[in-house]
Order: structure tokens, then C-alpha cells, then sequence
């Protein structure tokens, strides 16, 4: 898939690790659905701490994506919820490490709660996966 994204002037200039703007050529949608930090078992990891437990998170996004056939450059859009605003900074260098400088555009809010006390963020994903590489299962 060719991504391309853009910060067209008159939009501000993105603060965290997001475009304003992507755009992805032909390919097959796929929705990855919200991961949290919650292991197989249902284990919290990374309990206290938002770095890993975004860590956790991305690492859980990415399997989808390449089940999918594609990669993590691949993502469009990505959508994230914490549980403090002050979770921002340290979510988006989490983010950066994983996305390297072609971000996808994104939306972090702030929430009231998620489904356990002890999670901190949940991330979902839009990407588009070139036809050539969509596994069927």
C-alpha cells in the first residue's frame, strides 16, 4: 500500500506523534479492534506504568495488522483512550518508537474509565493492507 500523509497549511502542526492528514491507495480496509494491556490469561501488564502498558498495546496492534498481511506502516488511523491527560506525552514516545516518523493520523482522549481499574490506555487501529498481501483465514 503507498500511504501518504500531510500537515496542510492552515491545520495546526501536530504536537504528538500524528499527521493530520493520510492518504492510502487502493487496498483492503482493516479495523483492528481496542487493545488494552491484558495478556491472553486476562493478566494486567504493566500494571501503574502507561509506557509499557501502551508497549503492551501497539505490540498487540501490530500482531493484528500482520495477520492481516500488513505492517504497522500500514495504519491509517489510530484511535487511543487514557485514563489521564497527562498519559499524553508518554503514550506519544511509546508511539514514536513503534511508527518511527510517517504517523498515521489519530485521536488520544481522555476517558473516565476503562473496562478494569488498573488499565490505563486501550488503542484501536484503522489500516489499509495492500490486495496482494490480505491473508485469508
Amino acid at each position: 500500500m503507498a500511504k501518504k500523509t500531510l500537515n496542510p497549511q492552515g491545520m495546526p502542526v501536530p504536537r504528538g506523534s500524528y499527521s493530520q492528514v493520510a492518504i492510502a491507495s487502493p487496498g483492503r480496509l482493516v479495523f483492528i479492534a481496542g487493545n488494552t494491556a491484558s495478556d491472553p490469561e486476562g493478566n494486567v501488564v504493566g500494571i501503574g506504568d502507561v509506557r509499557a502498558q501502551t508497549k503492551y498495546a501497539l505490540e498487540k496492534i501490530k500482531r493484528g495488522v500482520e495477520a492481516a498481511g500488513g505492517t504497522l506502516q500500514d495504519i491509517v488511523s489510530l484511535t487511543v483512550f487514557t485514563t489521564d491527560a497527562r498519559y499524553h506525552p508518554a503514550v506519544n514516545e511509546v508511539r514514536r518508537e513503534f511508527l518511527g516518523s510517517d504517523f498515521p493520523t489519530s485521536t488520544m482522549v481522555q476517558i473516565v474509565a476503562l473496562a478494569r481499574p488498573e488499565l490505563l490506555v486501550e488503542i484501536n487501529a484503522v489500516a489499509v493492507v495492500p490486495e496482494s498481501t490480505v491473508k485469508d483465514d
